[in-house]
């Protein structure tokens, strides 16, 4: 099964005529995330780095707290799509039991069919507030991410997350799929499967930023995250709540911060010195 994209066909209206062309298309394959044998959750997901997602998602929505509660992981491939198969250890599989008898049945982005708003909308832990980033590294952080899509620049299909860090090597690892938390799920297990703490960096996104995102990223412990769109309402209340810096609408050199801007270099200075004028006027 292809990781990345499979030909297609199309009619293009082009210089004012029609012209046949073959358009690389991202691949999609249904793919299941199994918790000790029962199905969690299925999505369509673009059919690479399944193991990280796995991991990640399993991480994201507090089914482990490291992978080493994971005993085995298999993926397994059938004719319907791929079964990414985790298997927990003892103390955290009983925990898991407990969990999934308040919910409805297997989801895919973390919140639809969950029976009680309470695990919706879940308490987060609070970002420690160690990380300072100068607004050039944003800036470089996004192109960088641009330069590794793989996938996005053939098929101009999929989102794409990253994880940075500041100093020679700033973009550790990128990862691409059809789904926005797909892709930062992916993230979230390629970092844990190298032993990389999250705080110890910051993400980029080249997606609107949803509350699902924040979320994630909370759980993960980064303390910033940026991103290409503008966010929702209930994104930014979230990022606020949960001591995540909510960085958007990243354009070339330009962006905007939501939420604490204290981790950018210069911008607590500039907040205050705006609300200062704000109040003098």
């Amino acid at each position: 099964m292809s990781e990345g994209r499979t030909p297609g066909q199309a009619l293009a209206f082009r210089s004012g005529r029609f012209v046949a062309v073959d358009r690389p298309v991202p691949a999609e394959a249904a793919v299941a995330i199994s918790v000790n044998g029962s199905t969690h959750a299925v999505m369509m997901a673009t059919p690479g780095d399944v193991e990280d997602l796995g991991i990640g998602l399993a991480l994201n929505e507090g089914i482990i707290a490291s992978p080493d509660e994971i005993e085995r992981l298999e993926i397994v491939t059938t004719d319907l799509g791929l079964d990414c198969q985790i298997w927990l250890s003892e103390e955290r599989g009983r925990s898991y039991t407990a969990r999934r008898r308040q919910m409805t049945g297997p989801v895919g982005c973390g919140l639809c069919g969950v029976e009680s708003l309470a695990l919706a909308t879940r308490e987060l832990p609070v970002v420690a507030d160690e990380l300072t980033i100068a607004p050039a590294a944003i800036v470089a952080a996004m192109a960088a991410m641009a330069g590794e899509q793989v996938i996005g620049r053939r098929t101009r299909a999929v989102h794409a997350a990253a994880f940075h860090r500041e100093g020679k090597a700033r973009l550790v690892l990128t990862r691409e799929d059809v789904g926005r938390h797909n892709a930062l799920d992916k993230v979230a297990g390629a970092l844990a499967q190298q032993g990389i703490d999250p705080a110890s960096g910051f993400l980029t996104i080249t997606s609107r930023v949803s509350v699902e995102l924040i979320q994630k990223t909370a759980m993960m412990g980064c303390g910033l995250i940026a991103a290409v769109s503008v966010p929702s309402a209930l994104a930014i209340a979230e990022a606020e709540a949960s001591g995540v810096t909510l960085v958007a609408v990243v354009r070339g050199d330009e962006f905007e911060i939501f939420t604490h801007p204290g981790r950018v270099v210069g911008a607590a200075a500039a907040s205050a010195a705006l609300e200062e004028t704000s109040h003098a006027a």
